[in-house]
């Protein structure tokens, strides 16, 4: 059984102020494509089709001018609105009557991963059918997250939510997978000092359960925070470096719908069609056409 999606991309984005004023922080441009496209992109890699938007009441009718029903992709594009942000763990209890009997996978609206083992690590959460299945990336400012701490065997013996003394310098990142108890465990988290429902809470309960796999992201694996000014600077940067360079974009949502069967070529053609007089459409094009030899 494959686990469905939901993209958190609600919030106010103070931390981006002034940009994020009156727009969205995940309809802000990331390089060359929409923040949303990045997670949007996660998903599909997982093989995940059916998803569900979770954003602001001002904010809901542009994710779906900008998306649609996802038929384009030939995926299965839901929304749905959060009044006020109550924390990340809100997002199984707005979500509960999409989610259904399935597993679920949520990632954050403004969270990039990208490296080669991604597409087999997502892969395996989205057939997760017990248990949960979280990850843990090294980072120089561990303060700033909810941090794992390990025992001597390298058994996670806690998680905790932005710790003033860290007991690791692994944080973990914002990409879950959760069995169908998610959504009675969400429910059941009383609201923390910040008076939200912390995802960290659900992390460690199912923690207490001896439910909880904790994956390592390596050297090769790259994670960006987009939730800063400097944070997306970063990502745009190794975006457009890794794109230059190879050729190969990254986060292309048409491209994945593509190689995984979602659409057809003709199908993709056609979405680069639309997008023609920019390089991102030129590139769409490029993927249904015969490689040519360089000329020497």
């Amino acid at each position: 059984m494959r686990a469905i999606g939901i993209i958190l991309a609600g919030g106010k984005g103070t931390r981006l102020y002034p940009m994020t004023k009156v727009v969205s922080k995940q309809l802000l441009p990331l390089y060359d494509k929409p923040m949303v496209y990045y997670p949007l992109s996660t998903l599909l890699l997982a093989g995940i089709k059916e998803i569900l938007i979770i954003s602001t009441p001002e904010a809901i009718s542009q994710y779906e001018e900008l998306l649609g029903d996802g038929t384009k992709l030939g995926i299965s594009l839901q929304y749905k609105v959060q009044e006020k942000p109550r924390g990340l763990a809100e997002a199984f209890i707005l979500g509960e009557d999409f989610i259904k009997n399935d597993s679920v996978c949520l990632i954050l609206g403004d969270n990039v991963f990208y490296g080669q083992a991604l597409t087999t690590l997502i892969n395996e959460g989205a057939s997760l059918c017990k248990g949960a299945k979280i990850f843990g990336y090294p980072v120089k400012n561990p303060c700033e997250f909810g941090v794992v701490e390990f025992d001597d065997n390298n058994k996670v013996i806690s998680i905790e939510e932005k710790p003033k003394i860290p007991k690791s310098n692994y944080a973990v990142p914002g990409l879950y997978f959760y069995d169908n108890k998610v959504i009675e465990i969400a429910k059941n988290v009383k609201p923390s000092a910040r008076g939200e429902i912390e995802i960290t809470a659900i992390n460690n309960e199912y923690l207490k359960n001896n439910e909880l796999d904790v994956v390592l992201f390596g050297r090769g694996m790259a994670w960006f925070d987009t939730g800063t000014a400097t944070g997306m600077l970063n990502a745009a940067e190794y975006i457009e470096a890794i794109q230059t360079r190879q050729g190969f974009y990254i986060s292309c949502i048409e491209e994945i719908a593509y190689n995984k069967g979602f659409i057809t070529k003709d199908q993709l053609r056609q979405l680069g069609e639309e997008l023609k007089m920019t390089e991102y459409g030129q590139y769409i094009i490029s993927l249904t056409e015969e490689v040519k030899p360089c000329k020497s």
